[in-house]
């Protein structure tokens, strides 16, 4: 059984959390990526939040969440994503970059429009009163 491992960024505004959904794709996700050899989680989280939502982070508000695993969105059965999840504040505010078309801010009602990882993340950030 092979893992995706990705490093993701969980904003929340309004009990809402941001979501992003690639050219091409049917499902939103929580933006983020897969580290590059010799990065740090913080490195990665930093370049792909930048690349992704042209939005910079600020290296002392990233702070560790949780960790989920689940069935990847759109791979062959018994391929897994393994997603540890980071907060953070932003400095500006997103605009869609690179390969995402569009992002927007998702309540726990639009959790059908997530990958399956992020409908875990949904479940536990509604749990906590996080996601309304």
């Amino acid at each position: 059984m092979s893992a995706i491992d990705k490093v993701a960024w969980i904003h929340l505004r309004d009990g809402k959390v941001l979501s992003a959904r690639s050219r091409g794709k049917d499902r939103f996700y929580l933006p983020g990526g897969k580290r590059e050899p010799g990065e740090s989680d913080a490195q990665c989280l930093t370049r792909e939040i930048r690349e992704e939502l042209a939005v910079g982070l600020r290296a002392d508000s990233i702070a560790y969440l949780a960790t989920f695993q689940a069935q990847a969105h759109g791979h062959a059965d018994g391929v897994l994503v393994r997603m540890i999840c980071y907060a953070a504040e932003p400095e500006g505010e997103p605009t869609a970059a690179a390969e995402i078309e569009e992002w927007q801010w998702l309540g726990y009602a639009d959790k059908h429009r997530a990958s399956a990882v992020d409908g875990l993340v949904f479940d536990w950030l509604h749990a906590r009163g996080a996601l309304t």
